[in-house]
């Protein structure tokens, strides 16, 4: 039998293997009653294990760095206070819904500047000029860049990644797929600091200091392993993307309106219009931020982190879309008055509407599921499963990874995890010999790696909207196959990264040495 035959069939297996996923996703129920039946399961759950008397014990950190023991219980949802919790909080589960409100103020700005016709412009522009070769690489690093905006990625970009893709005349799911990797799979990573890190920074210190008073974790303590982790990243999702998920899509039919076409005249003046407004709105933030009395500082004078800047991200990101949008519109002729701008924005967000049903019974789940306590207590009982291992060394790295990447599933948001999980593992670790830098960096593995295959991450019902947008028959089990070629792949391959600097014994940041 040759290779190529050989090949073939590995390829082939893989596929129906991933089929064979996509069925199973596929036969569960509508993405919405799935919620429904996983509140149901919550509910029971936590009667059954209150009953038991489930509860575990682990270390908190005031904000003075001291230690606080606390015990948690199961939050019986079948008792009397449970009922009364869970009737009088429907609307705050889905008005502070974490998505909702990012998702509505950036769709605003994004409609505009798409209805206009500034999206298809410079996407047909930008198809001029880009290799079809390097498509996929792109939008994967434009989703790892696009962390430095917090969550703006998962509402500007995953979208955008579809339109880039049928600019090139391919799969818009594979766009969106190459997107959600680059966004979610790459969350920990980038060129330059992000807003996690100095959240993660000062919890890592403060675990450190039960240890060490005199520890410091600085928020540039993952740098250099970030950087070589955002072109490692941008590979993997490009192979992946290009050899594995789009070969295994559905052909589809692209609209002749996103072809590849030089744009007109009045397109080329629309764009002068938006380039020259982005870039003046470029510069007066830039000119207001950059101060050190800048009312965009927070109060330790930093624009990262807890910060006015930082805080209203999304709104500033939103007028970045929303003014050049009206820009290109009055160069390109394509908006005659302000009507027809707040028309747009209401197509914007009925256009979302799917989500919106989805995303009120997620909430509904996500709150009583954090409100019984569950998801403390399978981590915490989980770590401690890990701690009593006895693991040492890469093997206790390694170990701590695939703790993190498994727990990910059921707690999505990543400072509150490192929050529970850095007072026990980082000193453990610390007192056989590695950093606290070293452990944050295998935390930040495990959790990015299972990011995009979570569905209790807030984003992922939006993911599923948008692939329904191009697929009607898409639903959860369609994303999870989609994604999970991505997960494997940049766990494996970020793993192999950390044994390898682990090994040749290189700083992970200025100053941030691997052993302690």
């Amino acid at each position: 039998m040759s290779k190529k035959q050989k090949t073939s069939e590995k390829r082939g297996f893989v596929q129906r293997s991933l089929d064979g996923v996509e069925k199973v996703g596929n036969a569960l129920p509508n993405p919405a009653t799935l919620f429904i039946i996983l509140a149901g399961v919550t509910i029971l759950l936590s009667g059954l294990l209150s009953y038991l008397g489930v509860s575990v014990t682990y270390n908190t950190l005031t904000s003075d760095g001291g230690v606080v023991e606390n015990r948690v219980a199961v939050f019986n949802l079948m008792s009397r206070d449970g009922i009364q919790y869970m009737v009088t909080n429907v609307i705050r589960h889905f008005t502070s819904f974490f998505a909702l409100g990012t998702v509505f103020t950036i769709i605003i700005g994004v409609s505009v500047a798409e209805k206009t016709g500034l999206m298809e412009s410079l996407m047909r522009k930008i198809a001029h000029v880009i290799p079809r070769w390097s498509v996929s690489a792109m939008v994967v690093f434009l989703g790892i860049m696009s962390n430095m905006a917090s969550s703006v990625g998962y509402v500007v970009l995953v979208p955008l990644g579809a339109i880039i893709f049928m600019a090139f005349k391919r799969h818009p799911i594979a766009g969106i797929a190459a997107a959600f990797a680059g966004v979610s799979g790459g969350w920990s990573a980038n060129l330059l600091i992000g807003a996690n890190d100095p959240l993660f920074a000062g919890i890592a210190t403060s675990a450190a200091q039960q240890l060490d008073a005199t520890y410091v974790v600085s928020p540039l303590a993952n740098w250099y392993f970030m950087i070589v982790s955002t072109f490692l990243i941008t590979a993997i999702g490009a192979f992946i993307t290009d050899r594995i998920v789009e070969p295994r899509l559905t052909p589809y039919t692209l609209n002749e309106e996103v072809a590849i076409s030089d744009i007109a005249d009045n397109e080329k003046r629309g764009l002068r219009f938006a380039g020259v407004t982005a870039l003046i709105y470029v510069v007066i933030m830039v000119a207001i931020a950059l101060p050190k009395s800048s009312v965009l500082r927070g109060a330790n004078g930093s624009l990262i982190g807890s910060s006015p800047l930082m805080g209203g991200i999304i709104f500033f990101m939103m007028l970045l879309f929303l003014l050049p949008g009206i820009a290109y519109g009055i160069g390109a002729k394509t908006v005659k008055n302000d009507d027809q701008l707040i028309q747009y924005m209401n197509e914007g967000i009925a256009g979302i509407s799917s989500f919106m049903v989805l995303i009120f019974f997620a909430a509904q789940f996500t709150g009583l599921f954090t409100k019984s306590n569950l998801g403390i207590i399978i981590s915490v009982s989980g770590a401690e499963l890990l701690q009593k291992a006895g693991f040492i060394g890469l093997p206790l790295l390694v170990a701590f990874i695939l703790l993190t990447a498994c727990i990910n599933i059921f707690i999505a948001i990543d400072s509150a995890k490192w929050a529970i999980m850095a007072p026990i593992f980082v000193p453990m670790f610390m007192q056989v010999g590695i950093s606290p830098e070293l452990t944050q960096i295998a935390y930040r593995i495990g959790d990015s790696s299972t990011n995009i295959i979570a569905p209790l991450m807030p984003f992922f019902v939006l993911v599923v909207a948008f692939f329904q947008k191009y697929d009607k028959k898409s639903g959860m089990g369609t994303v999870i196959s989609t994604m999970i070629p991505y997960s494997i792949a940049l766990l494996i391959g970020w793993t192999i990264l950390m044994i390898i600097w682990y090994l040749l014994g290189i700083p992970l940041g200025p100053g941030s040495p691997l052993f302690y």
